[in-house]
């Protein structure tokens, strides 16, 4: 970490993609509330992350991140978590079984609320309003008071992600996630789904084993990492106020830490090298992401990485390619060899989910499954063809049984989008979708793993 930096330094550097405020005297009494709130994750937590990030690396395991597009108010509830995490997990199984090594699981969730746009003002029907930009900014309704930002909504968006990340623990430590619950977590709405079909049989071989393994005296009674699971939080570092006031030191080494999530990301549209996201980001030490899209040359991504990751460190910096299916191998094998040339230490994760939005003829924004499909092939083609190891995953996906993303197995259709389209911003996989992307991601595992004549050992996440 640079002698200069300190957790406000990013304030004298230039800043994008952040609300004006009204009242500045709120603003800094709401950010000296949340700086005396206790932290919502621990420095440990992250550290432990960060390890099993560099097994990624390495090639010994597999990200998988995952959740919302943005967190909203209303939709929180137990419920909406659960199925969530539910569909995470079988995600989580079927990388898990066809990669034979550790997959670490990641979610888009418990501080997800802000998020950039591409005009700083919305238009409806003649009338002109500052865009949403998550609802711990502003909220959605298309009314001037509701558009205002306003910074008591941070003192909201905080005590939602403690909630819920008080849930997930739970979910993750207390049982739910015993592998013989396996065949439970499939989603009610999904049973005729082929996706879920090839689910029940990868279930039934499971179970399986499991009795094999119960019979030799190995079961989740005495082998905890049968009936638990690590399961860490990630979001956009967008507002930087809030994440300052959630910037701790970590008691036993000395450093800082963003106690808001376990890793955070810098998107696409502020990763500039002098810019006040870079500037923060460089000097926590949590795992981090950054977002990499067409507009980034090899150049500016090895000025990015000596800014993010001086030291080298595997785990510490996760390369989120965001290019879209047409873009894919016009500009990732340069950041590759560009990568490998200089010798960085970074996972690979690919994001299909960003540079593929479209307007559909009906109006809404969608993304079409088989564009998603395809920019997920060809990363790991681009990979297998430099030698490389594809990663991870990055994609905005729900548990529930929405209607945003246009394809998949039950071929939603533009005229369907209208019938269940719920996103307070952009378009998600729904369960059913996310399962098949597993499979296909699976499937590409697979082939890696034969290719490599598992010459790696596989290394046990921590």
């Amino acid at each position: 970490m640079a002698n200069t930096w300190s957790p406000d330094s990013w304030r004298k550097k230039p800043i994008i993609q952040v609300p004006e405020y009204n009242d500045a005297e709120l603003l800094a009494r709401v950010e000296g509330e949340l700086a005396a709130f206790p932290p919502l994750v621990f420095a440990g937590e992250a550290r432990k992350l960060k390890r099993q990030l560099a097994n990624v690396c390495d090639g010994n395991a597999f990200l998988l991140q995952g959740g919302d597009c943005a967190e909203s108010f209303a939709e929180h509830s137990a419920d909406n978590i659960r199925d969530f995490f539910r569909v995470f997990l079988q995600m989580a199984v079927v990388l898990t079984y066809a990669a034979a090594s550790p997959v670490v699981k990641v979610g888009r969730i418990a501080g997800q609320f802000a998020k950039p746009r591409s005009s700083d003002v919305e238009a409806l029907d003649g009338v002109e309003l500052p865009s949403y930009r998550g609802d711990i900014i502003n909220a959605i309704e298309f009314d001037e008071a509701s558009r205002v930002p306003n910074p008591k909504r941070q003192l909201q968006a905080y005590r939602q992600s403690a909630a819920t990340l008080n849930l997930l623990r739970a979910f993750a430590q207390g049982g739910y996630a015993n592998l013989e619950h396996v065949h439970q977590w499939t989603l009610g709405f999904l049973k005729d789904s082929p996706a879920v079909e090839r689910y029940q049989e990868l279930a039934d071989r499971i179970s399986e084993a499991l009795e094999f393994m119960r019979a030799c005296g190995i079961d989740p009674d005495t082998d905890a990492h049968l009936r638990t699971t690590d399961f860490f939080t990630s979001h956009e570092a967008l507002l930087l106020g809030y994440e300052q006031a959630l910037t701790r030191v970590d008691s036993t080494s000395g450093d800082w830490y963003a106690t808001s999530g376990h890793m955070v990301w810098i998107g696409d549209r502020t990763r500039q090298p002098d810019s006040a996201h870079v500037e923060y980001c460089s000097g926590i030490e949590n795992p981090l992401g950054l977002k990499c899209g067409p507009s980034l040359e090899p150049d500016g991504l090895m000025q990015l990485i000596e800014k993010l990751n001086p030291e080298n460190e595997a785990g510490r910096l996760t390369l989120i390619c965001r290019f879209g299916v047409d873009n894919v191998e016009k500009h990732l094998p340069a950041l590759i060899q560009a990568v490998e040339r200089e010798g960085h230490k970074v996972v690979w994760s690919c994001d299909p989910m960003h540079g593929n939005t479209v307007k559909a003829s009906t109006g809404y924004k969608t993304r079409p499954f088989d564009r998603i499909l395809g920019e997920v092939r060809q990363f790991m083609d681009v990979h297998r063809a430099e030698g490389t190891h594809a990663g991870g995953i990055h994609v905005e996906m729900t548990g529930k049984n929405v209607t945003e993303c246009t394809g998949g197995v039950r071929s939603i259709s533009d005229a369907d989008l209208q019938d269940r389209y719920h996103t307070h911003c952009d378009p998600r996989l729904n369960a059913d979708q996310a399962l098949e992307l597993a499979f296909l991601v699976a499937e590409g595992l697979k082939t890696e793993r034969a290719l490599r004549g598992n010459a790696k050992p596989v290394v046990a996440a921590e």
